[in-house]
Order: structure tokens, then sequence, then C-alpha cells
């Protein structure tokens, strides 16, 4: 499978700064957004891809380690020191075997069952957190879980439950989890149950799993069910609190609802993140809200008392006497809950007032007659 270039997924340079980034996101998510595409695949899967591209980018961290080490350096358990220290031996006359594109160009290979297999999660073990398939000799931890669940404003702004049906692996039920046929199991001869070796390159010790029984350090009959692996493809439904004042990017833990632990061992974690539809009305900074309200002329010059949106509900309004198109007026406490604290922000509501659209006569000359009680030149401010 070709590297992914999130740079040209996203349609920017290398060098673009962070608002370019959230800019042409904004822009394709639009494009692709399943709403605007009912049904079409292809677009749900640019969707997907913008959406993949954003969360690196616009993660300074995450963005630094894909820059130096393309895809490979976002693997879990991936360690940057070590890979650094291996290219810096391997530059100055070890392997010979170079970096190349975006990521690394490991390659090893091995007996598994009378099988060849490569990739540098394997013989890498100790820089990549052994991120390969074998099966863990004891009870071990499942692995986390990353999806994607967009929502509305409102649900960010207010909170929610929100049911999501997830595709993901479960325990074999034949096998229970082991990958092998009960009855038939023994301890591996090769590497004496641990179903790990070790092996030395120039100035490093590197921890493989055994080529003999794939790291689970049993031998026998394995379980056709799941082809050795312990898992099957599963799928759950997950009732989800979506706390008050999560933002486009937030990051829900569901504690226990990753992937099924090996042998006993616990399951891992599931982190939802979050992409937020626009609104129609709102505008959002943080924890405040921002909103545009339209008046007609005679309410701004005699003031006026009007029924305006907040995210609970709707609530008066008073325009005070004189109001100026452009004046912003301040709801305490009608924002944003904060994810920290849960006080919510301030929403902030700009005065717009609006010109009849018209050329009758009488509004015209109701125009001139109110042009003569400006006082002063209304652009005197406007100067170089």
């Amino acid at each position: 499978m070709a590297a992914k270039d999130y740079y040209s997924i996203l349609g920017i340079k290398k060098d673009a700064t962070t608002e370019q980034i959230k800019k042409a996101y904004r822009k394709l998510a639009r494009k692709h957004h399943p709403d605007v595409n009912p049904g079409n695949k292809e677009a749900e899967e640019k969707f997907k891809m913008v959406s993949e591209a954003h969360d690196v980018l616009s993660d300074p961290e995450k963005r630094k380690i894909y820059d130096e080490f393309g895809e490979d350096g976002l693997r879990a358990g991936f360690d940057a020191d070590q890979a650094r220290q291996y290219r810096q031996w391997q530059q100055s006359g070890g392997l010979g075997r170079g970096f190349g594109g975006s990521g690394f160009q490991w390659s090893s290979t091995g007996d598994r069952g009378g099988s060849r297999y490569s990739g540098f999660e394997d013989v890498f073990g100790d820089i990549f957190g052994s991120t390969g398939e074998r099966t863990p000799t004891g009870p071990s931890r499942g692995r986390d879980i990353e999806t994607t669940l967009e929502i509305d404003f409102l649900t960010a702004v207010r909170g929610d439950t929100t049911r999501v049906t997830l595709q993901k692996s479960k325990a074999c039920p034949r096998c229970d989890g082991s990958g092998y046929v009960p009855g038939s199991e023994s301890v591996c001869r090769a590497c004496k149950g641990t179903g790990r070796t070790r092996f030395i390159q120039g100035p490093f010790n590197f921890d493989q799993t055994c080529p003999e029984c794939g790291g689970s350090g049993r031998s026998g009959e394995r379980c056709s069910t799941c082809g050795g692996r312990g898992i099957v493809p599963g799928s759950e439904t997950i009732d989800v609190r979506i706390p008050p004042g999560v933002d486009d990017g937030s990051k829900i833990r569901l504690a226990g609802k990753g992937e099924p632990g090996r042998l006993g061992g616990p399951p891992g974690d599931l982190f939802i993140v979050t992409r937020v539809r626009p609104h129609p009305v709102f505008q959002r900074e943080g924890d405040t809200l921002k909103l545009d309200l339209p008046v007609t002329v005679l309410e701004a010059m005699e003031g006026a008392e009007m029924t305006v949106p907040i995210p609970s509900g709707m609530i008066q309004l008073k325009i005070p006497p004189g109001t100026t198109s452009g004046k912003r007026l301040r709801l305490k406490g009608k924002g944003v809950p904060n994810l920290k604290t849960r006080i919510p922000g301030d929403l902030f509501v700009t005065v717009r007032v609006q010109i009849p659209s018209t050329n009758d006569l009488e509004a015209l000359k109701a125009a001139q007659v109110l042009d003569k009680f400006y006082g002063t030149d209304v652009r005197w401010e406007i100067r170089l």
C-alpha cells in the first residue's frame, strides 16, 4: 500500500501554516461531507482521508514526527530516539539499508510455519514497539482503537448521548483467544515458551518474534476459525456520552471498549474523535459564541426588545436606543461550557443594521430626511 501524503490530500505545501491547514480542511470537509454527498462512498472515503490528514497535521507533535518518519512514526509504540540512533549508526557504515521516501524501508525474512514474511515490526521491535501481529506469550492488553464521530453543533455545545456501532475484533469463540485448537497446545521448542528470540546487529541487540511459533510461545494445531490469531471480526453497539463543550477534534475516551485482550488480558480503550458540523447561526471561538443579529433602522434608533437564540433555547434581548451597526452586546454565561471547569463562556451578539432594499420614492425621501441628522462626517476617521 502506498504511503499516504497528508499534504497532498489537503492540497497544501509542506511549509503550510496552521491556519492554512485548517482552511484547507474546512474547504474539503464541506465538499466531501456525507451530508452533502448522501450515498456517495467515494466522497465518504475522501472525507475520512481529509479528516485523518487534518488530525495529524493540525497537531504540532504528530506533524513533526510525520515529517521526519512518515506514517511509520505514527504507529503505536514508535520510539523516535531509538530510530534516530539506528539511522545514525546505519549511515556511519552499518547495515547499508537506507531510509526511503516518507518512511522507513526496513525488511527482514524468517520462517513462520513454512511461509516467508517481512516487516520492520518483527526485526526492529525495540524501535517500533513490536507492532506486528504476533500472539503475546501471556495475558496482554488489547489494542486501543480510535474512530471519528460526526455530531451537530448544538450536541457539541450542550452534550448528549448517542449510539454508535463499531466494527472491531472480538475473542475467537472456538479457541477463546488462544489461537490453537483446545487440547493441542504444547511449549515451543525453539524459544522454550518465551515467544521471543534475540540477535545482535552492529551495536544493537534486537528482540524479535520467534519464527517458529510466531511469538505465542506455544505450538500446536492452529484454530481454523481465527487462523491462529485468537480474534475474529465482530461488531459492538455502544452508547457514547458526549460531554458538553466538546469541539472539533476533541477526544472522548471509553475505557475497556477497545480490542479484546489476549489470554485473559484486559481490553484496550476506545478513543472517539469528534467532528463538529458548522452551525448556520453561531460561530465558535473556544468557549465563546458569536451571533450576528439583523435589526431595522427604527429598532436601532429607538431601541427594541427581541427574541434571540442561545444554545439552550431562546432569550429576550434589549437593544439600547441609538445602537449603531457593529455594536457588540454581551450575554454572560450563554456560551460554551468549558470541558475542564464546566463554566460556560459568553455569547456576543453583534448588531447588524439592515437597510431596506427598495427604490420606493417614499423610502428614499425618508432617507433624505434622516440624512440631515448626521451631526458629523461619518467617514471622518478614515484617514491615511
